[in-house]
């Protein structure tokens, strides 16, 4: 579809965590008495990599209907707990998040039954099939999808449940309103699931944790995006723009942003845009070097921009996307302001208030 997947880190540490688990413990679920070490622990990584197909699968699910509602994906991520979807905004009508949220849960429930559907055909005419690896790994698999949707379910962000209960919600209230009531009941089920961790499974401990955080972040980030969207890009944007030359030395540089006091300037040359320069750009400059390291040598190309018409909260947005503290804003090839992740706060704060 269209869809880059790319792979964290930190899915390669759990590849072999997960193989270690199935390889470890007895039928039904794992491999620990199938035959010899070799083949235990083969069978057990073919079915972490079956697994995290079906999790990918789970994550095409959402991206397939949000696609239909013209949500741009970025991309698909397997990470540590699973799979993430980055897509650039989540639909506001509550009957498309209800469905786009829905999504993935019913096509891990779909593999699930199918799967097993499968185990019960083939074990009724093949007697001897119940005994063998290939239907364990069938059996694991199925279980764990059936598993993994109901997981899903919860209501509480950042699992699919969250997203469908605040759908619910919305349907009778504002979407901020929406918003902080589901993740308030997804801090509860953290609450909860973290208490029952202590006592039994300190994989529920990690998960509460990250449960916790994420209604924490959603409800924080719903408020900012739907606050913003009332304002344009020109009513928070700083008009006087200071910027800096490209033949400017990165000891120089430094000792201007001392004085006024900010982190990041455009790079001016003439009346064209070079690019923009950050105090991220020039701190890792050895001290020696700062005085032979031009500005050009250091500074950012590919420069962010958004026009004065912009939404205030699509700048969030994109400042969110690319990991970035601040946008030029340019009309008809000129700038005609700067604005800051801190001028969005700022403006945040004196909205609230």
């Amino acid at each position: 579809m269209g869809i880059p997947i790319k792979v964290h880190i930190t899915f390669l540490l759990i590849l072999p965590i997960f193989a270690l688990v199935f390889a470890t413990n007895p039928q039904p679920y794992g491999f620990a008495d199938i035959g010899s070490p070799v083949m235990t622990y083969g069978l057990s990584l073919l079915t972490t990599i079956l697994l995290f197909v079906c999790v990918l699968l789970h994550e095409l699910g959402h991206s397939y209907i949000a696609k239909g509602y013209g949500v741009e994906i970025k991309d698909i991520t397997l990470m540590l707990l699973g799979g993430v979807s980055s897509m650039e905004e989540i639909p506001r009508e509550p009957s498309h998040e209800f469905k786009m949220a829905f999504a993935g849960p019913l096509v891990s429930l779909i593999i699930g039954f199918v799967l097993l559907g499968i185990n019960i055909a083939i074990a009724s005419s093949v007697p001897s099939y119940n005994t063998t690896w290939v239907y364990l790994m069938v059996n694991i698999l199925a279980t764990i999808n059936i598993v993994l949707a109901i997981f899903n379910l919860i209501p509480a962000f950042p699992m699919d449940g969250g997203r469908i209960l605040r759908s619910i919600f919305a349907r009778k209230m504002s979407y901020i309103k929406a918003t902080h009531y589901a993740a308030s009941v997804g801090k509860m089920f953290a609450f909860l699931m973290a208490l029952v961790g202590v006592v039994s499974n300190l994989w529920l401990l990690l998960i509460a944790f990250f449960v916790y955080m994420g209604a924490s972040e959603e409800d924080k980030s719903t408020t900012v995006t739907v606050s913003l969207e009332k304002y344009m890009v020109s009513d928070i944007m700083s008009e006087d723009v200071i910027s800096v030359q490209p033949e400017m030395t990165v000891e120089e540089l430094s000792h201007f942003m001392f004085e006024n006091k900010h982190l990041g300037y455009p790079v001016i040359k003439g009346n064209s845009l070079k690019g923009i320069v950050t105090f991220t750009d020039i701190r890792n400059v050895l001290p020696h070097e700062r005085y032979a390291v031009l500005v050009s040598d250091v500074m950012t190309t590919d420069v962010v921009t958004l026009p004065s018409s912009a939404s205030a909260a699509e700048a969030f947005r994109i400042m969110t996307i690319n990991n970035i503290g601040r946008i030029l804003v340019m009309d008809n090839d000129n700038v005609k302001g700067i604005l800051s992740r801190t001028d969005l706060m700022r403006s945040l704060m004196l909205l609230n208030e």
